[in-house]
């Protein structure tokens, strides 16, 4: 059975321009520059040669791998999620109960969270761990730090697609 990747609009809409972008301009570009490196002669030698090489090998297995992404996508509209419970697309709002600290995440897919950017994947063990919880419920979890325990105080709409 195929696992299907929970994705945003707004991610899968990233994924597909940058398998745009990888396959109309870059794939191209390092063919080009394996073309000159070819004629600098011989290619034992050769550091532009293997290093334009080993570029269109990273190049072509991200396109496999966005190909493969994107083909097992689930496109979920998270503006449109329920509020309720946390799930997919859902911003909440934990106090971390250790150190009564407000930290806010989105849910999102493993492509696209970025603790930086205040998105957690909803495979991560506290994002799996939120899921279907409440406002008012406590939710334990293994961090890298340790053990935490946060209480959900709010969970509201995302304002991306």
């Amino acid at each position: 059975m195929v696992q299907r990747i929970p994705m945003s609009l707004t991610g899968n809409r990233q994924l597909r321009d940058e398998l745009e972008r990888l396959e109309r301009v870059e794939r191209h570009e390092i063919v080009k520059a394996i073309e000159v490196a070819r004629a600098h002669g011989d290619l034992s030698e050769n550091a532009e040669y293997h290093a334009a090489k080993e570029r269109q090998s990273l190049i072509e297995g991200r396109i496999l791998e966005l190909k493969d992404k994107l083909g097992r996508a689930e496109i979920i509209d998270c503006s449109k999620v329920p509020i309720e419970k946390v799930v997919f697309g859902t911003v909440v709002t934990l106090m971390d109960l250790q150190t009564e600290v407000e930290v806010t995440y989105q849910l999102l897919g493993p492509e696209e969270s970025d603790v930086k950017k205040g998105s957690i994947s909803v495979l991560s063990p506290l994002g799996n761990a939120l899921l279907g919880k409440e406002v008012g419920d406590e939710v334990v979890t293994r961090t890298p730090g340790g053990m935490r325990e946060f209480e959900v105080i709010l969970i509201s709409a995302s304002n991306i697609r």
